[in-house]
């Protein structure tokens, strides 16, 4: 197909950013070419994307691996093998929670290009992340939609950041009480007003936990102090954030909400390629506004800040517990509210190391794992 097809592992294939990544691939099948995919535990789906794309690696995560017949052809690989193999050129990182730091950090040592819509990598070891990626020469490229566009609005900036504006939906439940959120069920949690997500990050959206995840992820991306990075909640999600410069001018990057717009940027970043895709319609939109969180109502999002400024294994504590917490939650085994308890007890107990290694980060995130399930309600 010749020089210019970019080679592909998508490790989260069958999820929502994995399913939205092989539509890109689908509008430019001349110049991106799928090697690997790996998906979770859901075998069709995986068999079925197999079947079109007819990649040379797959690799299930968990569950029933798909029948032999059904991917015929393809070499079984771990996620590692996946990310750092010969044949891939970029590695599309859409796995949720904490499965995604081996496969990256394999990636990075292995020099490839790493599309990261996998936030808990940096949350949980961002500057060893980091670090890895700076001594091989790679730019980690953020796919949501956020950091994204943080991403865009610094292109051809080369002056220190003032401030950037983190903007999140505010979920569907921003207007309910502190009483009214405790009733809240999984189903009316996965009903997202503006984004199609897979289910752990629409909880985390829900409670705000994902906007301080996205902070935490920014702040290295970016070498920003949390301190330096403003959360508003923006209801119609159009505006994806922004970025106040050295001068007060401030940079926002606009789209409508539609993921594929920030993935397909970093598939071909630095160049950007057409997208049939919905466009912004300026005079349509109507009014956007922008409102400050309310703490009260969403306190995971604080002791996302919290964990963030404090640094060490908090942040490895934090993402871990509130991957257990998610859980029970979609499996109605605790409220709504428990799951900010349950990651505020997991902190409160922590010893944290201040410079931990990469054993220590593996370390505390499976003491947070005991500790959430142990706290339950």
């Amino acid at each position: 197909m010749g020089d210019r097809v970019k080679r592909l592992a998508i490790l989260g294939s069958t999820g929502s950013i994995g399913r939205q990544t092989l539509e890109v691939v689908r509008c430019h099948r001349d110049e991106l070419s799928v090697r690997g995919l790996a998906a979770g535990g859901n075998a069709d789906a995986l068999a079925e994307q197999v079947a079109e794309f007819r990649p040379g690696l797959v690799a299930m995560g968990r569950g029933e691996a798909a029948r032999p017949r059904r991917l015929r052809g393809c070499q079984e690989v771990s996620l590692s093998e996946m990310a750092s193999h010969p044949d891939v050129d970029l590695v599309v990182m859409a796995i949720s929670g904490s499965a995604a730091l081996a496969p990256t950090l394999a990636a990075i040592e292995a020099g490839k290009a790493v599309a990261l819509a996998s936030k808990e990598v940096l949350v949980m070891a961002g500057g060893i992340a980091m670090a890895r990626a700076r001594r091989e020469g790679i730019t980690l490229r953020p796919v949501d939609s956020e950091p994204s566009a943080i991403w865009q609005c610094l292109q051809g900036e080369s002056g220190a950041i003032s401030r950037i504006w983190l903007t999140a939906s505010g979920g569907p439940f921003r207007h309910l009480s502190p009483a009214e959120l405790e009733r809240v069920t999984a189903a009316q949690a996965l009903a997202h007003p503006t984004w199609r997500m897979g289910p752990k990050i629409t909880i985390d959206s829900a409670t705000l936990m994902n906007k301080g995840f996205e902070a935490i992820e920014i702040g290295w991306l970016f070498d920003t102090p949390l301190d330096d990075i403003e959360v508003v909640v923006h209801p119609q999600s159009v505006v994806h954030s922004m970025v106040e410069l050295a001068d007060g001018s401030v940079k926002a990057q606009l789209s409508p909400p539609d993921m594929r717009l920030p993935i397909q940027y970093a598939l071909f970043y630095p160049e950007r390629r057409p997208a049939p895709f919905a466009r912004l319609d300026v005079a349509a939109t109507g009014a956007l506004t922008f409102e400050p969180p309310d703490g009260e109502r969403f306190p995971c999002l604080r002791l996302a800040l919290e964990a963030g400024r404090q640094g060490g294994t908090y942040p490895a504590v934090l993402s871990a517990a509130d991957e257990v917490a998610v859980q029970l939650f979609l499996e109605g085994r605790i409220g709504f509210g428990d799951i900010a308890r349950i990651v505020a007890a997991a902190l409160e107990r922590h010893d944290s190391t201040a410079h931990p290694t990469l054993e220590d980060i593996l370390a505390a995130d499976a003491w947070a794992r005991e500790q959430a399930t142990r706290t339950v309600p």
